[in-house]
């Protein structure tokens, strides 16, 4: 049986953990005003690491983002009674798999075809 409180508690946990590493990774992704000097590509050197470092920020920024809605998704159906089923099938998604990912929408037989069917495209 599924521990329902424990399950509620983590996804809290979680989502208090992401909501500080987002605003942790804003606050590193604020401008430098450093500069190296001397290097022989100048400007587009410097330009180009501003730019790699942006893209990286930005995906990760994306990535936690996209587990926050995951797990406001897992709590408001938490407050609906329909957390814990999976969305494709509508049976209820295993103990074991609701508690490595609580915010997990679909059961392992679902996710499984999923997968198997984005793999054969």
């Amino acid at each position: 049986m599924t521990d329902l409180k424990k399950i509620r508690a983590l996804l809290e946990s979680e989502k208090k953990r992401l909501l500080d590493e987002l605003e942790q990774l804003n606050a590193e992704g604020r401008p430098s005003e450093e500069r190296r000097d001397g290097s022989p590509f100048g400007k587009r050197e410097e330009e180009a690491t501003e730019s790699l470092e942006l893209e990286k920020r930005l995906a990760m920024e994306r990535r936690i983002k996209d587990q926050l809605g995951d797990i406001e998704i897992a709590m408001t159906k938490f407050e609906t009674g329909k957390y814990g089923l999976c969305e494709t099938c509508g049976k209820p998604i295993e103990s074991a798999r609701l508690e490595l990912l609580p915010a997990a929408r679909q059961c392992m037989n679902c996710k499984a075809l999923q997968a198997k069917n984005a793999k054969n495209r």
